[in-house]
């Protein structure tokens, strides 16, 4: 079963890109964010077309998840987390996929730090943390992916020196990350990939790209029921190098159905 999390940075202005992607490459399940599009406008129709059931909690011009199911419908079980009624913003849903429940989430940047966007940021990392708790205490096969917004260590950032007063690497985020690890929860690319420079956004800027001047923001975090499956981790970083191609590349990760011995092999991005 091989699992992916794309940030497609808009899923229509991208669509192109995601199906392309889509076919050469064949994940069973998909999770998607910042699709910059509401409800209405998710391009389902092209999906279903190409063989993926979705579901998909959108937001005119900013945010929006989604997840995505070869073959099949994933079933939705949690739209938005718990903790903040007042919260509109659409950056979690989550679902029962072939037996794995599924989280898609994407963190909020928190920029500029100290300030109001980074307060929130610390609350919603909070709520995600309590809700990951709660789904660690029921045993049951689980998967929280997506765009978490944060650097967890020096060797997932290029120069991390100039990053330190950064949102996404400030040691408060770092701390939140770390906790969740405390939790019970695997790091998925890192437990295969311990030494690794892996990286899965790069910025538009300064060919941030092609000097590999990038941040690990992408991440897998596996629950102790899921976590003997891993078999493979890795990054398909050439997709950052399409045409009209997204900031961010697709990471991915293979569950066996029996618990697997972890495979160190080399991936795209390394």
């Amino acid at each position: 079963m091989r699992i992916a999390t794309f940030n497609v940075n808009g899923v229509n202005g991208r669509l192109a890109v995601l199906l392309r992607w889509l076919e050469e490459t064949t994940p069973d399940v998909v999770c998607l964010q910042e699709l910059k599009a509401p409800d209405g406008k998710f391009p389902a129709t092209a999906l279903e077309k190409a063989g993926y059931g979705a579901i998909w909690h959108g937001q005119r011009s900013w945010n929006g998840v989604a997840i995505l199911a070869r073959g099949t419908r994933p079933l939705e079980t949690m739209r938005g987390l718990p903790g903040e009624d007042a919260d509109e913003q659409s950056r979690y849903i989550e679902a029962a996929v072939r037996g794995v429940l599924i989280g898609c989430l994407y963190l909020p940047n928190g920029n500029p730090a100290p300030g109001p966007k980074f307060d929130y940021k610390l609350r919603w990392f909070q709520r995600l943390a309590d809700h990951a708790k709660m789904l660690i205490e029921t045993g049951a096969p689980v998967v929280l992916a997506g765009d978490y917004n944060v650097m967890p260590t020096d060797l997932d950032v290029y120069k991390p020196e100039r990053w330190v007063d950064d949102a996404l690497f400030r040691p408060e985020v770092r701390a939140a990350y770390a906790g969740l690890l405390e939790q019970g929860w695997l790091d998925a690319v890192r437990a295969l990939h311990p030494d690794a420079v892996i990286y899965t956004f790069w910025d538009y800027l300064r060919n941030a790209y092609g000097r590999n001047a990038g941040l690990r923001l992408d991440h897998f975090l596996l629950s102790p029921a899921i976590a003997p499956r891993l078999a493979a981790a890795g990054v398909d970083k050439d997709v950052r190098g399409w045409e009209k191609a997204s900031d961010h590349a697709p990471a991915w990760i293979e569950l066996v159905d029996v618990p697997a011995k972890r495979r160190r092999r080399p991936t795209k991005e390394t």
